[in-house]
């Protein structure tokens, strides 16, 4: 593995092979802190030493008639999650505004379900106007299943920032994770959304039973289409779906996958997402060097790392969180924490 050709190739901007990109996936456990180093000199060139802090706002929990077989809100999944129709207005507002208090960059507008009616698309065009109202300055991003044409230029009317639709997995290997719609289908509605002027945010999840080839493939996809920003999730094998029981990744093999992505899209967003505490478990701090961006506090149906912690992280590991930079006699506020959400918003169900 020549990582000395492969590191100057992306600090030029551009993307490593696919068979260096295979090399990186096979890299020996005794090399990988030495890749994560290269690839690290590759985020702070583009990104220095900030981190974007993102916040998860799940608008609508469960109820989705799509069979994924990774999600616990998926068709006829038995995970237990806490299931709502639509948060009401003054929930979301108090959620958005604990993130915001703790320096989030970009709140995430999260609905389940295959696509949102007219109506629905209207109710989160408003709150998506109030948020930009109250806080011009803070990135929306939408995250609402498939929209039409109309839908998407409604939400970047209202001020939506950003639309992420995860195509998850490589398109040889989309038939094996879901029935209800096809990988053509997620990359059709990525194209719609950039054509409404939203900036495309795009992933995957690790660990579904792919192959190393099909992880690069669909890295590569992905840089293919242009998107702006590409969270890597870690698979949580709900109980109830058909990936349960499903462990097979290791904090090395994590961090191999993220300096992976990073040096195929070196000058792109790459976020650490859902499953980075129970996979990178001591090694969550080291994804830092790669990776530029996390989700602050928890996930839309399962718990993350405290927003406590999440900050603390970021200090320790001498990072600053993007737009916050403190001040050299200050420390971390740690009265300046979001509230614990748990998982799928537990504590604001009784009045959703």
């Amino acid at each position: 593995m020549d990582l000395e050709t492969m590191t100057r190739t992306a600090l030029a901007g551009q993307s490593i092979t696919p068979e260096q990109a295979l090399e990186v996936l096979q890299c020996p456990d005794e090399e990988v802190l030495g890749l994560v180093a290269a690839a690290g000199r590759v985020r702070r060139h583009f990104f220095g030493n900030r981190v974007k802090l993102n916040y998860l706002v799940n608008l609508k929990s469960g109820i989705c008639a799509e069979d994924c077989g990774y999600c616990s809100q998926r068709l006829g999944a038995n995970s237990g999650i806490l299931k709502y129709t639509w948060l009401k207005d003054e929930k979301v507002h108090e959620v958005v505004e604990a993130g915001l208090a703790s320096g989030v960059k970009r709140v995430c507008m999260v609905a389940s379900g295959t696509g949102p009616s007219n109506r629905e698309t209207d109710k989160v065009a408003g709150m998506i106007e109030g948020i930009k109202q109250a806080h011009p300055e803070v990135e929306v991003c939408a995250c609402l299943g498939f929209v039409t044409e109309e839908q998407a230029k409604k939400l970047r009317a209202a001020g939506a920032d950003a639309y992420n639709h995860n195509v998850n997995t490589a398109e040889s290997h989309y038939e094996d994770i879901c029935t209800t719609h096809t990988y053509a289908d997620r990359t059709d509605n990525i194209e719609t959304v950039k054509g409404a002027g939203l900036s495309p945010c795009s992933g995957l999840i690790a660990g579904m039973g792919e192959s190393s080839e099909q992880l690069v493939e669909a890295i590569f996809a992905l840089r293919e289409m242009g998107v702006d920003s590409v969270p890597v999730n870690f698979l949580l094998p709900f109980d109830g779906t058909p990936l349960e029981g499903q462990r097979t990744l290791q904090p090395l093999e994590c961090l191999r996958i993220l300096a992976m992505v990073r040096l195929v899209h070196p000058d792109t967003e790459v976020r650490a997402a859902a499953g980075r505490e129970q996979h990178l478990r001591s090694l969550q701090s080291v994804s830092l060097e790669v990776v530029n961006s996390i989700f602050l506090g928890d996930y839309l149906t399962s718990e993350g790392q405290s927003g406590q912690d999440d900050l603390r992280m970021i200090a320790d590991a001498g990072f600053v969180i993007e737009g916050q930079e403190p001040e050299p006699s200050k420390g971390l506020d740690h009265a300046q924490v979001p509230i614990r959400r748990r998982g799928a918003g537990t504590e604001l169900a009784p009045n959703v």
